[in-house]
């Protein structure tokens, strides 16, 4: 690890300045390059050829990790030993020719409008945190929001009057996203709440959703809110923050929304992230044509 040191400091600090990557992907980068420099132990990592990578990358298939984790890794590796040849720290690439595991296309969870209304109507609004829950799923939905988006809102970024917020996604990148009637009036309920609270803590009160300690919420805690309010309205699906997102496009799109405005609406810098929810939307079309064309009624 020590060998490695001057390097993985450069490197992390390429990601964040150059490619201006979030703390958390850039925790995940890190990580990942780790499980090779696990692998590799003594060997210094500019010493590794091809064939030591994909013995590396058969090691993940063995441990039972997924071809989506597995391309994943590697995006990671390959990154980092593009920097080493750009940096002249190597001559060449050992993963330049290494092929990317096949994930197939993985099409998330997506909610009904029934059950997102099931997952509110769990929501004790007599409880100290029942207008601020409502609220969060409120906006997530709404809005398209990443989790870490949620956690993040300012109030000053909400522009009520216009019925806009200003979102900070992915490498610290602003967009404006419209939000519903129903999202600001949820969230005005919990600013009621909010202005009760008296033990707001220094730096944290441009926070929208403030946990009961009077800190911004955690995404964990989103999460864990989530899967209990989907476990009370008896939803099986496998449910997470971003489930409420995917709804969200998913929806849209059904509805009639154009691909592109709900690239800008997600925050995705390549229409191809965005072109996930087609897949999601044939499958819509084919089931209303199963459903209601005549030729398919018995």
């Amino acid at each position: 690890m020590t060998q490695h040191t001057p390097w993985l400091k450069k490197y992390a600090a390429f990601l964040r300045l150059e490619k201006s990557l979030s703390e958390n992907t850039l925790a995940a980068y890190m990580a990942d390059l780790q499980k090779l420099m696990d692998y590799a132990g003594e060997r210094p990592l500019d010493t590794l050829s091809s064939a030591d990578i994909e013995t590396f990358l058969c090691s993940l298939h063995d441990l039972g990790i997924s071809p989506r984790s597995q391309a994943r890794i590697l995006s990671g590796i390959k990154s980092f030993y593009a920097f080493l040849l750009i940096e002249d720290y190597i001559q060449s690439d050992p993963t330049e020719l290494i092929d990317t595991p096949q994930t197939g296309k993985h099409l998330p969870e997506v909610l009904s409008l029934e059950e997102i209304d099931a997952m509110l109507a769990q929501i004790d609004l007599s409880k100290a945190d029942g207008h601020r829950n409502k609220a969060m799923l409120e906006t997530m939905y709404s809005c398209g929001l990443r989790v870490s988006e949620l956690v993040g809102l300012k109030l000053s970024n909400c522009y009520f009057n216009e019925e806009y917020i200003l979102v900070e996604g992915k490498g610290s990148k602003q967009r404006l996203v419209p939000i519903s009637q129903k999202a600001m009036m949820e969230i005005k309920h919990w600013l009621q709440d909010r202005s009760c609270m008296n033990n707001i803590r220094k730096g944290e009160e441009d926070f929208v959703f403030l946990s009961k300690q009077g800190r911004a919420v955690s995404r964990s805690m989103v999460f864990r809110i989530i899967k209990d309010l989907a476990a009370k309205a008896g939803i099986k699906k496998t449910i997470s923050p971003h489930t409420l997102r995917h709804s969200f496009a998913t929806h849209l799109l059904e509805g009639g929304a154009n691909l592109r405005v709900i690239q800008q609406l997600l925050g995705h810098e390549s229409i191809l992230t965005t072109e996930i929810y087609t897949h999601l939307d044939r499958t819509f079309l084919r089931s209303q044509v199963l459903d209601f064309h005549p030729r398919n009624r018995e």
